[in-house]
């Protein structure tokens, strides 16, 4: 079975890019299920209703999140209304919003998809690795995939280490740079540390350079837009073995 993760969505110019290029990637690929980090994929950062709606219809089958999932206050509903939109599930139980796993039913096999966000760096939140222990047992899965969304390489590589033999692939988001260090490890699972991004290639980060620039520079708020023109789609492909639940190969894809 193939699965597709897509790096971090940014804003309606990275969702529109994604909507042409994603259904001729899925047929040419043969992929089964597709992935994708939505939590920038509002204009201004977040994620809304009407932008999630865009990525579902565009073929994406579940949406995971990070530290800005909850930038906007109109999305809190729809959280609880989607079961295929994901937060990070180390986010309190019973205060906030969603949840942070689901299983998917393909018919022939279900998909457990779990969603974490790091502490190094990032948020205080419950420890991932604690997180992760308790949701397992409850999945039953055959196939599982993690998206770690993360700013410390360390942090996502211990939790790979971690978890293997143990779910079936794990690929970082946040960091909108694609790694180049795809592997399998020796029980079987699927990894990348960071996936990457989607949206503006000439950008930093999907933000138009010179604003970012002004802010290294002068240290005073800066209000970020981002850019516009070519676009980019970062993918991680992983083709996991449906009996035994074991990845078989990772590649990098992306598409311009």
């Amino acid at each position: 079975m193939k699965i597709l993760a897509i790096g971090d969505v940014v804003g309606k110019i990275g969702c529109e890019f994604l909507r042409e290029k994603l259904p001729g990637l899925k047929q040419d690929e043969g992929v089964g299920l597709v992935i994708a980090n939505g939590e920038n994929s509002s204009d201004g950062n977040g994620i809304t209703k009407s932008s999630a709606e865009y990525l579902f219809s565009s073929g994406v089958d579940i949406i995971t999140g990070g530290n800005h999932s909850f930038r906007r206050k109109e999305s809190y509903d729809y959280y609880d209304e989607a079961p295929f939109l994901l937060r990070p599930a180390n986010y309190p139980d019973g205060i906030t919003p969603g949840k942070g796993y689901t299983v998917y039913d393909m018919g022939r096999i279900q998909v457990g998809v779990i969603n974490l966000l790091g502490c190094m760096y990032l948020e205080s939140l419950d420890n991932p690795f604690d997180v992760v222990d308790r949701i397992l047992p409850k999945l039953n899965t055959k196939i599982t995939i993690v998206d770690f969304h993360a700013e410390a390489t360390a942090e996502k590589l211990a939790l790979a280490y971690y978890l293997d033999g143990r779910v079936s692939a794990m690929f970082g988001t946040h960091t909108h740079v694609q790694t180049a260090d795809e592997m399998i490890f020796e029980n079987g699972l699927g990894y990348i540390t960071d996936v990457g991004m989607t949206g503006p290639a000439v950008s930093v980060l999907g933000v138009k350079p010179e604003l970012t620039i002004k802010k290294f520079k002068e240290k005073l708020p800066v209000r970020f837009d981002l850019a516009g023109g070519k676009c980019k789609m970062n993918c991680i492909l992983f083709d996991i073995n449906e009996k035994t639940g074991k990845t078989v190969s990772v590649r990098r894809i992306n598409v311009c």
